[in-house]
């Protein structure tokens, strides 16, 4: 399942917009913050397919039943790109486990490039709901290759992508290696550039968000 969150919310729309924008995107705290709101959103919109149940609440003057969570989702994101986003959905599952991966794109001289995976962190992830955050859903490698490694620390009953901008190319990839996955975008773009970058895209998420980096 696909989600395109631009297609039912025009407040999204506008943040994947702002993101886009060259004379906007330069300031990086609304920038950060833009992603944040589509991590709140999309937190917001997964809440509403996970298992819940009954509890009585005791509250001044008697017993109130209401609706909540069964078990918090672990929410994972990969570094450091996806913190914004990551920090958007805890607003709103604030009591989930928290798991860190270190994804990064190794380049070659020819200009092609390999995921490189130097560092995980998780919880106990055995049948567990897991929402892996990541601005940018380009290529699919890296969160394919995320969700190996995830795999490799406890089998999880369910687990969703969210990105704030993907590409059909990289959505195609990740359904074909992972077909249970559910992913939910803050909009979805068709070209794939021979670099891996998504166009018309936003540009280096990371970068604008926290400053350049040094190219490895």
């Amino acid at each position: 399942m696909t989600v395109n969150l631009s297609d039912q919310h025009s407040l999204i729309s506008t943040w994947v917009s702002e993101l886009r924008n060259v004379d906007i995107q330069n300031d990086r705290m609304r920038f950060r913050r833009n992603l944040e709101r589509i991590g709140e959103v999309a937190a917001y919109e997964i809440s509403k397919t996970l298992a819940w149940k009954e509890v009585e609440i005791q509250t001044p003057l008697g017993i109130a039943t209401h609706k909540v969570l069964e078990e918090q989702p672990v929410l994972a994101t990969i570094l450091r790109a996806g913190l914004p986003l990551h920090n958007g959905m805890l607003n709103y599952f604030d009591k989930a486990d928290n798991a860190f991966i270190s994804a990064y794109r190794k380049h070659h001289k020819d200009g092609s490039f390999e995921i490189s995976l130097e560092y995980i962190s998780c919880p106990e992830l055995e049948n567990r709901t897991v929402i892996i955050s990541d601005p940018m859903l380009a290529t699919g490698s890296s969160l394919v290759k995320t969700i190996q490694y995830l795999r490799n620390e406890g089998r999880p009953k369910e687990i969703h992508i969210v990105a704030a901008i993907a590409c059909t190319v990289g959505i195609e990839y990740v359904v074909r290696e992972e077909p249970n996955v559910k992913i939910w975008c803050g909009d979805i773009d068709d070209e794939l550039t021979a670099k891996g970058y998504i166009v018309p895209g936003l540009g280096d998420a990371g970068d604008l968000a926290f400053g350049t980096k040094i190219q490895m």
